[in-house]
């Protein structure tokens, strides 16, 4: 399992490079055909880049979906706990354990819906605006990333039931930040 402990982080960074990319292409070509350049606006002019805001778009929903499983698995996903965490312990774990499998039941049925849907537009020819791809592959981030959270769920559960403990954000922790203060203050340094 390995494999799926970052799949969300590869996955975010990887749209979000690409749309970083597409962003600054598009904007470049903008930029550029609007020079009077001899030859070169001609050429830009022919570019079409109509498709960069829909791709864009697209690539933010899909991150969204990703966002919502990585947010599950670090604990930075939306939870009220306050009443919870005030009730005994037997309580506490019955209450966790059903909100988990509340969760994990929730995302399986939009993901086996999602994914009924997506084969459903897989069986027409409906495409997208701009970038005229199949529309089927553009709805597959509802079933993936429902999945993928239902997973994310259950994995919590399990090691919940396993420590007792929950996923918690720290929100005054920055990764890599320890190595620096120690690299800097000579803590670090062999």
């Amino acid at each position: 399992m390995k494999i799926l402990d970052r799949l969300e982080e590869w996955i975010i960074a990887s749209l979000m490079a690409g749309a970083t990319l597409v962003v600054f292409f598009a904007v470049l070509h903008r930029y550029l055909q609007g020079l009077a350049i001899p030859g070169m606006q001609e050429y830009l002019i022919s570019l079409n880049t109509s498709w960069a805001q829909e791709l864009c778009i697209y690539m933010g929903v899909w991150m969204a979906k990703f966002g919502a499983a990585y947010g599950v698995r670090t604990g930075i996903h939306v939870g009220v706990d306050v009443l919870v965490n005030r009730l005994s312990e037997k309580n506490r774990l019955k209450m966790v354990s059903f909100s988990l499998l509340a969760g994990a039941a929730f995302t399986a049925t939009i993901g086996t819906l999602g994914a009924i849907f997506v084969y459903k537009m897989a069986q027409t020819s409906s495409t997208s605006p701009d970038m005229e791809i199949p529309s089927w592959i553009v709805y597959l981030a509802i079933p993936l990333g429902s999945y993928l959270m239902c997973f994310r769920f259950l994995q919590v559960l399990v090691h919940f039931w396993r420590t007792g403990d929950l996923p918690r954000h720290d929100h005054t922790y920055v990764e890599g930040v320890d190595k620096e203060i120690d690299t800097a203050t000579g803590k670090g340094v062999a």
